[in-house]
């Protein structure tokens, strides 16, 4: 499991973000890549790693990704093999931030977390509407940030608010981002550069205001 980690940011950070990739783009993707470089440069410790899935595609083997909730022990297990010292913040881009969701409280009631970080939250599969994911975020304990483009297919800003969630959970909205939290800068003013600044600035913040 070691080797399937990628690290970026200070050693001696005081909070360690362990981030999964989404379904369909690995660890080292662009999109991973800049959230990581952004969360780090604020000082955060980024660990990002892949699941099993996904790594074999770099084998050769490329496999499609199984349902969600099957890869929770994965999840689980990369929190073990990584052992962070000091607060862990769990999470991920889409379905990585979903299994994060998924395993966050068990993880958040054995003090094994402080909290959970999503960037770009799957609430619905795109075009359905009515098939929500958020059964389990009604009574999430984890203290949660997630971040959301506006015109996100998987949740947009006009949709989210009507949702039954949590208040344990804060949401970031990115004006004009989509899934990627990528803004059409000719209509927005905004580049995903400023958008994951913007991210990392309020991700420092949210963590700040935790418990010690």
């Amino acid at each position: 499991m070691l080797d399937r980690f990628l690290l970026q940011g200070p050693e001696d950070a005081r909070f360690t973000i362990l981030l999964a990739h989404g379904a369909g783009a690995p660890m080292d993707s662009a999109s991973m890549t800049a959230a990581a470089e952004a969360l780090a440069d604020v000082g955060f410790r980024v660990i990002r790693f892949e699941f099993a899935y996904m790594a074999a595609r770099r084998s050769g083997i490329r496999k499609p990704p199984p349902r969600a909730e099957t890869l929770n022990p994965e999840y689980e297990a990369a929190i073990a093999a990584l052992g962070a010292r000091g607060p862990l913040i769990i999470g991920g881009k889409s379905m990585g931030g979903r299994v994060a969701s998924m395993v966050a409280d068990d993880l958040y009631g054995r003090g094994q977390i402080a909290g959970l970080l999503c960037l770009g939250y799957p609430f619905h599969p795109p075009g359905q509407p009515d098939k929500l994911r958020t059964g389990h975020l009604k009574e999430l304990a984890t203290p949660a940030l997630i971040c959301q483009g506006t015109r996100d297919e998987f949740g947009t800003r006009d949709e989210v608010p009507g949702y039954d969630l949590s208040d344990r959970i804060e949401i970031l909205w990115l004006e004009d981002g989509d899934h990627d939290l990528k803004p059409r800068k000719k209509i927005s003013g905004f580049s995903t550069a400023d958008h994951l600044a913007t991210v990392a600035k309020a991700a420092k913040a949210w963590a700040e205001r935790m418990p010690a």
